[in-house]
């Protein structure tokens, strides 16, 4: 007995020490910039970026402080989903989008069936994400990634995005000078992270270049990629707004989900993933009061704006557009484009 309590009194205090340790680290002063980029460019020599690249576009670099403000206040976690519908799926751009659609029909139809995404979607992530192309962003990308990369917040995960953006320029799909894109460092038309341009980003034309930029064909096919390696499935679609019975919150807690992981953090509160015919037993609607639809898709339901506010029903479809950007009011608006630009 006395051996026992030893051994746990060593196992506590190792655990002690080892939370010390941890609170240590998280309290040391971060490195001071120009020391902490040293060791950035240190590191793409390593990984073979060539000295040009680095010499222009890593060496001369310095933070862009509106960066960190704009990463702290994201409209998609800050805005009601009736301020982010109304700001978003506005007239000019479902007139716009079907126009795009009218313009560009055969090409989409083109992509649309090569890679099984209906072309209003595609449409949908385009005008949602650059106005059609009329606004890919201003900010050099290497400069909003190295931010990024630098602040605490998601350090990790920006500094791989940084160094696919190297990778990009490393390539010669496009010149540092022309790397523009948001304050977050997503690209082109579609508004791909470099790292979304490395895995998804496509050669449509077939010219050699996957130009997400200025080229319709590469920029359509990209998204369609995107969605289809997210699980797009071509006989759905993402979803509708749905009546609730009148006791589901005194009943919602048996529809929730297991404690589990999932790539998109939003997913952890939608309801378990039940057959739209459990769904109608349940007593949930289409919106007008009808029979929900006799296809026994999967679906779960969300409430982005909390209980008094609207009902979804989603389908999978819905959980591929969060791969393109985590955050329900976003996949809300891409669904509602979609359908609008559909006359639904």
């Amino acid at each position: 007995m006395q051996t026992a309590g030893l051994a746990a009194g060593k196992c506590l205090l190792a655990l002690l020490m080892l939370v010390a340790s941890l609170r240590t680290l998280a309290q040391e002063p971060q490195l001071p910039f120009e020391d902490w980029l040293a060791i950035v460019v240190a590191e793409a020599r390593e990984q073979g970026i060539r000295e040009d690249i680095i010499q222009q576009a890593l060496v001369p670099v310095t933070p862009i402080p509106q960066v960190i403000s704009n990463d702290r206040s994201q409209a998609e976690f800050t805005e009601t989903f009736e301020q982010y519908l109304e700001k978003r799926v506005t007239q000019w751009r479902i007139d716009t989008g079907r126009a795009r659609l009218a313009q560009h029909r055969e090409l989409l139809e083109q992509v649309g069936a090569h890679y099984g995404v209906e072309p209003r979607f595609i449409v949908a992530f385009w005008g949602i994400e650059t106005n059609y192309g009329n606004f890919t962003g201003g900010t050099d990308v290497i400069r909003a990634l190295v931010t990024l990369a630098y602040d605490p917040r998601r350090a990790d995960y920006f500094r791989r995005e940084l160094f696919s953006a190297l990778q990009i320029l490393n390539e010669g799909h496009i010149a540092h000078a022309d790397m523009k894109g948001s304050w977050a460092g997503a690209m082109g038309q579609s508004q791909f992270m470099p790292s979304s341009f490395v895995q998804y980003a496509q050669d449509f034309d077939g010219d050699g270049r996957r130009d997400i930029w200025t080229t319709p064909a590469d920029v359509f096919a990209s998204i369609a990629q995107y969605l289809k390696a997210a699980d797009w499935r071509d006989d759905q679609t993402w979803g509708r707004e749905v009546q609730l019975p009148a006791d589901y919150q005194a009943r919602a807690s048996q529809w929730q989900q297991p404690p589990a992981q999932h790539s998109c953090s939003v997913v952890r509160h939608h309801t378990q993933m039940l057959p739209l015919a459990q769904w109608q037993k349940i007593g949930v609607r289409r919106i007008d009061g009808s029979d929900l639809p006799g296809n026994d898709f999967l679906a779960s339901i969300i409430l982005p704006d909390g209980p008094e506010g609207r009902a979804f029903l989603t389908y999978q479809n819905f959980r591929a557009i969060l791969r393109y950007n985590c955050a329900n009011n976003y996949a809300l608006s891409i669904g509602h484009l979609a359908d609008r630009l559909a006359g639904y």
